[in-house]
């Protein structure tokens, strides 16, 4: 007989979850730390031409330099805090056998301790160098932080959205007649 730790940490939702998770926060905190012992602040490294750079800056807001003035540091730190809670709390309620919701919950999960880490080390805000865009245009500068919490978002609202039109779809469906006894 196996305990209920064991059971839990061998789930596929488990190992989903921890894959995704370790992965986004490793790889983020590795990357972050690289630009910032090897990237001059606001000065552009070309990678691929002028569509990729890397340009080290930091937010002291959140997505899209969204900010909250002053106090936009505690409040992005308790609100990260909040999300982190609620995504777990996502992920003991899904099936121990699921694993897309989970991969999902766990990519945006790091994502957002990989800022919240950025936030609390220090006050100058969150490290962001991956600058993408072209001569004329850029995208905002982001982190891998960032790109676990997007495609964590989306991955789970595509996942969400099918699992809610498999349900109408067996809504709709005629029910077999039961047979008369």
């Amino acid at each position: 007989m196996t305990s209920d730790f064991t059971a839990v940490s061998s789930a596929p939702r488990t190992r989903a979850f921890a894959a995704s998770f370790g992965a986004v926060l490793l790889l983020d905190v590795l990357t972050k730390r690289w630009a910032e012992a090897s990237l001059a602040l606001h000065v552009p490294v070309e990678v691929l031409g002028g569509t990729l750079r890397w340009t080290l800056t930091y937010n002291t807001g959140a997505a899209m330099s969204l900010s909250v003035g002053d106090f936009s540091r505690p409040f992005f730190s308790i609100v990260a805090i909040g999300m982190v809670a609620y995504l777990l709390v996502l992920l003991r309620q899904s099936p121990a056998q699921s694993r897309g919701v989970p991969a999902a919950l766990g990519l945006l999960t790091a994502g957002a301790i990989g800022n919240l880490i950025d936030r609390l080390r220090h006050d100058r805000g969150v490290v962001d160098f991956i600058d993408v865009g072209t001569a004329s245009w850029r995208f905002w500068t982001f982190n891998v932080a960032d790109i676990g919490v997007s495609c964590g978002a989306a991955l789970l609202a595509l996942l969400l959205w099918r699992e809610d039109a498999a349900a109408r779809k067996l809504q709709e469906s005629p029910s077999p007649e039961s047979p008369d006894r």
